[in-house]
């Protein structure tokens, strides 16, 4: 993606950039260690290799919380780490002056609610989004959130307040259990995987204390009581009855110890979620009694024996299916346990009723084996789904605080990751949907915290043209034409609808979006939607049906004749009550499909969210294996593009990524100011002369004039670049002077480092160059000492041989002359004679040696 920023190109793709040099990355990050940065926006420069290696220093010295400007960024420690939600350590958080300047903590981003709302500044409200892929600790995350409010938000002055605080903190941490419960399963991924979207409303009253809260939910894979994956387990609270209840209760619901279904796979495994105890006492605690419990836990297992009705093919498309010998003792119990008739049961699962014509006639066509396992499915799904909406609403009424007596609210959003499957569905659109939706809010909010900074900074700075995924969500949902309307007209048209008749309405609707992909290599029906965490391959086999979320008016009908307690709260008998997901042949009634409801629940969350000052706690899972200590830097760098952080790091790198104190500023580059008369001055300039000189200590008065002489500098290293012997074109320099900061862009920095090399290279000539005239020198006053002493050394040497020569001769000849000696006595003495000449040679000879 490109964007514009002050009328200047760049690049924000952080895998094409060349590695700094060692020391350009060490003078950027030479402020701390990168595992003592306790802000991704600090480090220099902010890129995806820089964020990472950051990200997995930190780890590995176990500090698992990180900000990342306005998101707080925690990694999975996958082992109990205690000292780290100690109720001391709340209440340090909560008593600190100022707690944004302790460690990177969910306590920090908690307290930094709780004071936003004290403070009263609007918008008062505050949001949390808690985000992140199943098994990055988003329900660990909101469950110690909850802890922290419920220890920080409670100081009443009385007794009886005091007790009356306590039993609704009591009842709101109790919900916890129970959600987790009915709404959490083990998966591939995690071992408690929420598999629903919540948020949650803590309300505050004028003193700021907790008088309540209410909780709302989107989206439960209520498919997932009738089919798991491989390796994958249903819903928690399937295995805690089959697991915890005790014998008069197994005999009472018919689940005798060793007994197998079909819809509890994988029985053998004990997880801690496994607690049966802590489920019902937290029911109990929210007003749900025992009796009222022992109806819950046996129609789950009339469901659990729902699952395991098996139909035998009948042959003949005019003749119902016949139960199977092994599934008619299920049947019964089921029965049973649900409190319905058996031969309405079985012949509401056996045979479909359809109307038609203007007289509404009513026909009765027998189901095929298929037909009738999907009836047996749809039965228990909407079952599942209407209790735990049920108790939703159950659990609303007893933490839910007057209207009159709260007055502000924080809320937690704990939504699903982005997904992407090898078989995506609409399940995985919806979500990935609302991750779009509120990746455009995260965006947003998070450039008006980046211009906050830049106006704290004296900065004046905008985007300018930046493209956000508008254009995805306009594929998803814009009008008139979008996937969303699509799948709904298909819902809407009283028809059979083909995965490859979809396929191509989409393609040939919505060709002209650049976010629509084809995969011509599929042998199945699909389409690829380019989201902002990546490109996902969506099959339209089932989607319509999926949409429509079809219940037959049989199947609602048998349930309004239970006589259970539950179920007849569950599905009053009203005679109004008309079936909306399967209109009559001649009428035209809109379909409230799945997309829409969702899309409903999702504009009014994000117009909750919109009134709010939002916070991000993005969860990290470090390794997909749950180890300690180990950090897979490819799967973090997933889930980073996932949850946006990789989109926040391209907006910080389209703006100014590099951002150095003006001391550090000026230590680097302060030699630049030789460049400012001209581009080679003198080693001696007078320029020079006359500055103001820079000291490792100087104050940010005294670095003013520094700055502005290096900024001053800019135009001609920009000349310098265009020339041929430049690394790159010439562009104008982009760099502001902030008050505290220095910030500019990556090009700018190259150019600096460019003219920082030109002067480091001219220095080094200047050093070479009076290091060899001081060598020179030296070693001409070494030579001329060297003569010197050899000429004296020669002198003394030339005396110590005269000397010697002359004691010869004043032996041999009595003390007469030399020359005399010789002439007198070359014919008496010729031996004297010779002697003397022989050592007027070698005088000589020494002479000529060592004096020419």
């Amino acid at each position: 993606m490109l964007q514009q920023v002050n009328g200047h190109s760049s690049n924000p793709d952080a895998h094409g950039r060349k590695p700094l040099r060692e020391d350009l990355q060490e003078f950027l990050g030479q402020e701390a260690p990168l595992h003592l940065l306790d802000d991704l926006t600090k480090v220099n420069p902010v890129t995806l290799e820089t964020v990472l290696r950051c990200l997995q220093a930190r780890y590995m010295a176990d500090t698992f919380y990180t900000n990342a400007g306005c998101t707080l960024v925690a990694l999975n420690p996958f082992k109990p780490v205690p000292q780290l939600y100690s109720p001391e350590l709340m209440r340090e958080y909560h008593a600190a002056p100022q707690p944004q300047k302790l460690k990177p903590h969910i306590f920090g981003v908690g307290e930094q609610t709780y004071r936003n709302v004290q403070s009263l500044v609007e918008p008062v409200n505050q949001s949390i989004v808690v985000s992140g892929e199943s098994g990055a600790g988003k329900t660990w995350t909101s469950r110690c959130l909850m802890n922290f409010y419920a220890v920080v938000a409670a100081s009443p002055t009385s007794w009886e307040s005091h007790k009356i605080a306590e039993r609704i903190e009591q009842r709101i941490l109790n919900s916890n259990p129970v959600m987790e419960a009915f709404g959490n399963a083990c998966t591939l991924r995690n071992n408690n995987s929420s598999r629903f979207g919540k948020f949650i409303q803590l309300q505050l009253n004028r003193t700021q204390q907790m008088t309540g809260a209410a909780v709302q939910t989107y989206l439960l894979e209520k498919t997932r009581v009738a089919y798991q994956a491989s390796s994958e387990r249903n819903f928690h609270i399937f295995y805690q009855i089959c697991k915890g209840a005790n014998a008069d209760e197994r005999l009472q619901w018919h689940l005798p110890e060793g007994a197998a279904f079909s819809w509890l796979p994988n029985p053998e495994r004990t997880l801690e979620e496994d607690c049966f105890e802590v489920t019902r006492e937290a029911m109990l605690h929210l007003g749900i009694n025992a009796p009222t419990q022992n109806n819950i836990f046996k129609v789950l297992a009339g469901l659990l024996h729902l699952g395991n009705i098996r139909f035998a093919d009948s042959g003949d498309e005019a003749q119902p299916c016949q139960l199977m010998d092994d599934a008619k003792c299920s049947f019964r119990t089921s029965a049973s346990l649900l409190w319905l008739p058996e031969d309405p049961l079985l012949e509401t699962l056996q045979i479909r009723t359809i109307r038609a014509g203007r007289q509404q006639q009513v026909f009765r066509k027998p189901c095929s084996q298929a037909e009738c396992d999907t009836r047996r499915d749809c039965l228990a799904k909407l079952v599942y789904a209407r209790l735990f909406d049920w108790l939703v609403s159950v659990i609303n009424s007893s933490i839910c605080a007057d209207p009159n007596s709260w007055t502000t609210f924080i809320g937690l959003l704990d939504v699903y990751g982005f997904e992407s499957f090898p078989d995506n569905s609409l399940e995985q659109l919806c979500i990935n949907y609302a991750n779009e939706k509120l990746q455009q809010h995260f965006v947003a909010h998070y450039l008006r915290a980046q211009q906050e900074e830049y106006a704290v900074e004296g900065l004046e700075w905008s985007f300018v043209n930046y493209q956000d995924n508008q254009t995805c969500l306009d594929l998803i949902e814009g009008s008139p034409i979008s996937i969303c309307s699509l799948i709904n007209e298909e819902c809407r048209l009283n028809r059979p609808s083909s995965a490859a008749q979809l396929q191509t309405r989409i393609e040939s609707a919505l060709a002209g979006s650049p976010c629509l992909g084809h995969n011509k290599l599929s042998r199945e029906p699909s389409f690829i939607v380019v989201h902002y965490a990546g490109p996902v391959q969506y099959h339209t086999a089932g989607l319509v049906e999926k949409n429509k979320d079809p219940v037959p008016p049989e199947l609602t009908r048998l349930l309004q004749q239970s006589q259970d307690p539950l179920l007849k709260v569950l599905f009053p008998a009203d005679p109004e009550e008309t079936s909306q997901e399967e209109p009559s042949g001649q009428s035209r009634v809109p379909v409230l499909t799945v997309v829409s409801k969702f899309k409903a629940s999702l504009e009014q969350l994000l117009q909750v969210l919109q009134g709010t000052t939002p916070h991000y706690i993005r969860c990290i899972k470090p390794n997909g294996q749950g180890r300690a200590q180990t950090f897979l830097r490819e799967e973090v760098l997933s889930q980073l593009e996932a949850c946006g952080l990789v989109e926040t790091i391209h907006i910080s790198a389209a703006g100014f990524p590099i951002r150095v104190s003006h001391q550090s500023f000026v230590e680097r580059y302060e030699l630049l100011r030789r460049l400012r008369p001209r581009m080679s001055p003198a080693p001696h300039s007078p320029s020079d002369e006359g500055r103001s000189e820079w000291s490792p200590h100087a104050e940010a008065p005294t670095l003013q004039p520094l700055l502005q002489d290096i900024f001053h500098s800019l135009p001609a290293l920009t000349r310098a670049a265009a020339t041929p012997g430049g690394p790159a074109e010439a562009t104008p320099a982009s760099v502001h002077c902030g008050k505290t900061k220095v910030f500019m862009t990556d090009s700018t920095l190259e150019l600096l480092e460019h003219g920082r090399a030109q002067v480091l290279d001219q220095c080094a000539r200047c050093i070479q160059g009076g290091w060899k005239r001081h060598r020179q020198r030296k070693q001409e006053r070494q030579r001329q000492a060297a003569v010197l002493i050899q000429a004296a050394a020669l002198v003394l040497l030339r005396r110590q041989v005269t000397k010697s020569s002359n004691d010869i001769l004043l032996s041999t000849v009595w003390g007469k002359p030399l020359s005399h000696s010789i002439l007198v006595n070359s014919e008496t003495r010729p031996e004297a004679a010779h002697s003397c000449h022989r050592h007027q040679a070698r005088v000589a000879q020494v002479e000529s040696e060592y004096l020419t």
